[in-house]
């Protein structure tokens, strides 16, 4: 963990100001892109130079959760792995969506309770779904850091990418990434728990109570963000740290979903708080904690779509924003390659 954590260092600002010069000499008035600009600018800060293109992949990660059974969720804990199996099978929005940004749909079981066994579906199982975050410690802290560690793998295999967009799956994981939240900030758990997966009122009571338990019988310390996801956390959940911690180590963008991948995200900048700068919200989800994540890790999402499915689903649509901005800084002509005079020099 001590050497993943060593290996994140800071984007380089250089190539940042490069690509910025770069727009700033194309045939437009200045800034006259907006955020499309300042994210090329960023892609180009993050891998060190302008990529000739944006290739990239979707992780989604599945697990399932003890928590499930104190009623948090609308839909049973079998679906999980109902769902890991429609991943595979092509069938789930997170397909359609990868389809249309042409991106590579990995498929990784970190502990869903049925075990999933399919040739498209990578076996990386840390265990049949955690234990009950809201009656005790939801891992050790060693299989947090495995599983950390077995995310950061995967970064590693996926290090000749330009963008690494990660998803999740897992019934109850809402819940987890309420609670990690709240503890990392230190916010009420009724700030952070939305509907989820369609809670009405009720449920989402019982979700903040869940969530309040599951905080006074951990009795985490804040500033130990391994701790913290060992006793609240998912298996997918730290996998996704390691994801993320990868992405940076390796100078891949790390194109992040919703509200349980930015809690993920949450984990990794306080392992490592340079990792923020290889991150990308794609969007602000409708869960009331997921603008809270954003705030707090300073990320401004790139589409506000009223989303909260997770699996990738806002990441994947992104990623064609991602790519036309990388178009931008290497199709676009510039004021001398034109013939254009620049009205700004």
């Amino acid at each position: 963990m001590n050497d993943l954590i060593a290996r994140v260092r800071p984007v380089d600002e250089a190539a940042r100001e490069a690509a910025e010069g770069l727009l700033d000499a194309k045939t437009k008035p200045r800034h006259s892109l907006g955020r499309l600009e300042q994210l090329a600018a960023q892609i180009a800060a993050v891998r060190g130079f302008v990529p000739p293109g944006l290739d990239a992949a979707i992780v989604v990660v599945a697990g399932d959760h003890g928590v499930a059974t104190e009623g948090v969720s609308a839909y049973p804990q079998e679906v999980t792995a109902q769902m890991v199996l429609n991943f595979a099978g092509g069938g789930a929005a997170i397909n359609v969506l990868a389809r249309q940004a042409d991106a590579r749909l990995i498929v990784v079981d970190a502990g869903v309770a049925t075990p999933i066994e399919h040739e498209l579906v990578r076996p990386l199982r840390l265990g049949r779904g955690t234990a009950n975050l809201a009656a005790g410690q939801a891992m050790t802290v060693e299989l947090a850091t495995q599983g950390v560690l077995a995310g950061a793998a995967i970064a590693d295999e996926l290090a000749g990418l330009d963008a690494i967009a990660l998803g999740e799956m897992g019934i109850g994981n809402t819940t987890s990434a309420s609670a990690l939240v709240a503890a990392l900030l230190e916010v009420e758990p009724a700030r952070v728990c939305g509907r989820g997966t369609g809670l009405d009122d009720e449920g989402v009571m019982r979700k903040a109570a869940a969530v309040e338990r599951a905080l006074a019988v951990n009795a985490v310390d804040p500033s130990d963000p391994l701790g913290v996801l060992a006793a609240l956390g998912g298996f997918e959940i730290a996998v996704l740290v390691g994801i993320a911690l990868g992405c940076a180590a390796n100078r891949v963008v790390c194109v992040l979903d919703g509200f349980i991948t930015g809690a993920a995200a949450l984990v990794a900048a306080r392992l490592a708080p340079a990792s923020v700068g290889s991150m990308i919200a794609s969007h602000r989800s409708a869960e009331p904690g997921h603008a809270i994540v954003l705030d707090a890790l300073g990320l401004e999402p790139v589409l506000d779509l009223g989303l909260r499915l997770g699996e990738g689903s806002g990441a994947a649509l992104a990623l064609p924003v991602l790519r036309a901005s990388v178009a931008v800084l290497n199709e676009m002509a510039t004021f001398a390659d034109a013939g254009v005079t620049d009205a700004g020099r």
